[in-house]
């Protein structure tokens, strides 16, 4: 299908975004989609935004025509668009409109791949159905007369509708409750395991699955696409260091990512919520990267995920900067103990990076000294095995040992 992307850049709106960026990543937001052709994207200027029909009536004539000539067959509009605005427009051009929201729903649908993934997507395409068909219909609230108080022969069309909608809710929610119970035993399993949690985060498109495949071996969808990963993968690494963990691959945020769509992939994102140590990845190249690191931010912290929380960055596809521009990010970085500069597709960075994680993991260390008597040979062994001892001396009798090692190394150290 053919379609023309608009951004109306509303001059009463006081966002943050540059109207240009935000149409860029509106026209890949309909990449994102198959079978669809984006044969045109403009921004258009309003001075407000019109109650019923959002342009004004020159403009909707001017992007008729259009339509007409190079034979459009759906129209998205980056940003919110009411019913009412929605169906006067789709009148005046005789073809289908999206907004932003409903984009992003048809995105995640397509690529919702888990029973889970699917059930949320469901959920919140019926919340914001359910929304647009009580304001839209308005008109037939009393076609059919009653009260209104009870349903029957005197119940509405929209009544009817919205009861269907609240039916198929509840149905979902059911079936919801039984998946997510399926993955709090899964949860409760992987907690048996002492490996720890890494959650990669970031803006949609900032690198992450690349990373992800790189790091596990794993062969994660990573496209130069927005929204390439919906579903969370998971994946048992081992670190230089020989520690364990396990790396979740999770959905990527987006800029006014619709509030349905927050609360429905809430259990999506769980493994955030749990994740002993979240990895912010950014695309240090894209020209908004500080304003889609803050977006990142604000949704965490929507979340429920604690400032607190332990946390590096990743500053991403370094290898997409000119070489003046990299050093720069390079030099920034190095000066800050909890960023990194890497690229996912040279490997440029992934040592000092997985480092990082192994250290901010690590648990605290301190320093013992241990005289071994030189029969026993294994606890000696043991620990060498270990990788604590700092040095050895030998005496007549017995070896004596200074180690740093955690609390747990030790406690095993003594049931040798």
């Amino acid at each position: 299908m053919r379609a023309l992307v608009l951004h109306p850049d509303i001059k009463s709106d006081q966002g943050r975004r540059g109207p240009e960026f935000a149409l860029d990543e509106a026209v890949a937001l309909a990449a994102a989609l198959p079978d669809l052709e984006v044969v045109g994207a403009d921004i258009v200027r309003l001075p407000r935004a019109q109650p019923g029909l959002l342009f004004g009536t020159g403009k909707i004539e001017e992007i008729r025509q259009r339509i007409e000539a190079e034979e459009i067959g759906l129209v998205l509009i980056d940003g919110p668009v009411t019913p009412v605005q929605q169906r006067n427009l789709e009148k005046a051009w005789g073809c289908k409109l999206l907004d932003r929201t409903g984009l992003i729903l048809e995105i995640f649908a397509d690529r919702a791949a888990t029973r889970e993934g699917v059930l949320q997507v469901e959920l919140a395409a019926l919340s914001y159905q359910r929304t647009r068909l009580v304001r839209a219909w308005t008109h037939l609230e009393r076609q059919r007369g009653g009260l209104g108080f009870v349903g029957g022969p005197g119940e509405t069309q929209i009544e009817a509708d919205r009861r269907a909608i609240d039916e198929a809710v509840t149905r979902i929610r059911r079936q919801l409750q039984k998946v997510v119970k399926t993955r709090a035993l899964h949860r409760s399993a992987r907690k048996k395991v002492p490996y720890p949690i890494v959650a990669l985060v970031g803006y949609t498109n900032a690198g992450k699955s690349t990373l992800f495949n790189r790091l596990t071996g794993a062969d994660v969808m990573a496209k130069d696409m927005l929204f390439a990963t919906l579903d969370p993968t998971m994946r048992a690494v081992t670190l230089p260091d020989g520690m364990d963990v396990i790396l979740s691959d999770t959905v990527g945020f987006i800029s006014d990512l619709p509030t349905q769509l927050v609360a429905a992939f809430r259990a999506t994102l769980e493994e955030v919520l749990d994740a002993d140590l979240i990895v912010h990845v950014r695309d240090i190249s894209h020209p908004e990267t500080e304003e889609q690191a803050a977006d990142v931010r604000t949704i965490l912290s929507d979340l429920g995920v604690a400032d607190t929380a332990r946390q590096i960055e990743v500053w991403n596809k370094v290898d997409r900067l000119d070489r003046d521009t990299a050093d720069a990010r390079r030099t920034e970085a190095a000066r800050q103990p909890h960023i990194f500069t890497t690229s996912a597709i040279t490997g440029e960075g992934m040592e000092t990076m997985l480092a990082a994680i192994s250290e901010t993991l690590s648990p605290p260390r301190f320093e013992a000294v241990l005289d071994l008597p030189h029969a026993d040979g294994r606890k000696r062994a043991w620990l060498f095995e270990q990788g604590v001892v700092e040095h050895e001396e030998q005496g007549d009798a017995s070896t004596r040992l200074r180690v740093l090692w955690t609390a747990r190394q030790e406690k095993a150290f003594r049931v040798l």
